[in-house]
């Protein structure tokens, strides 16, 4: 595998991904290169959107692709806002609602636990029986307040206990590094080492 079509237009991401899939000599293409519009992503589950933007990709390109499929998991809502993290707070999509309407459903809530879900998914072709999967979990906890001026989504709200910080007040390499999408990129890129 030479080539793998990334089925994202996040050029952040594009840039974040190639970078560690360089050393394997694998180039990874944007799936905008090959026209392809946005996949749907109606399943419940972080691993079966992955699956379906991916198989989605492979589809249209004839090329590997690969998908993620990312969200923040909260205890005391029994998992929300999940898949459904980026229109948390309806469409248009955005950063800001979404963190109000997490701070509003946690205003009377005493365990503030919660968790990044990164699930990445890799089909060697759109009819590939046998996907690579990888997984990454991050734990934190809600603050009561936003926190910092980096990363996006929920990070100034996201705090990370190992680090005495929010999320969007790391450094962006040490984010990507210890991340949930960190994680499960460290774990594909082993299992695709194991293949070549």
């Amino acid at each position: 595998m030479k080539k793998i079509v990334l089925a994202s237009n996040n050029a952040g991401k594009l840039s974040e991904f190639a970078q560690m899939f360089a050393p394997l000599g694998i180039e990874l293409l944007p799936q905008s290169a090959f026209n392809v519009g946005e996949a749907e992503e109606p399943h419940p589950t972080f691993v079966e959107n992955a699956l379906a933007k991916a198989r989605h990709c492979a589809q249209a390109t004839g090329l590997p692709a690969l998908a993620d499929d990312s969200g923040l998991c909260v205890m005391a809502l029994y998992g929300a806002p999940g898949v459904l993290s980026a229109r948390y707070a309806g469409e248009p999509k955005s950063d800001r609602r979404n963190n109000n309407r997490l701070l509003a459903e946690l205003r009377n809530k005493a365990d503030r636990h919660a968790h990044y879900v990164c699930v990445l998914a890799l089909c060697h072709n759109a009819a590939d029986p046998q996907p690579l999967i990888a997984e990454g979990e991050w734990h934190g906890e809600i603050l009561a307040a936003p926190r910092g001026s980096g990363g996006f989504g929920y990070d100034p709200l996201f705090f990370v206990p190992t680090h005495g910080c929010s999320a969007a007040e790391l450094v962006a390499a040490e984010k990507n590094r210890i991340s949930h999408r960190g994680i499960a990129l460290q774990n594909l890129l082993q299992r695709l080492r194991g293949e070549q």
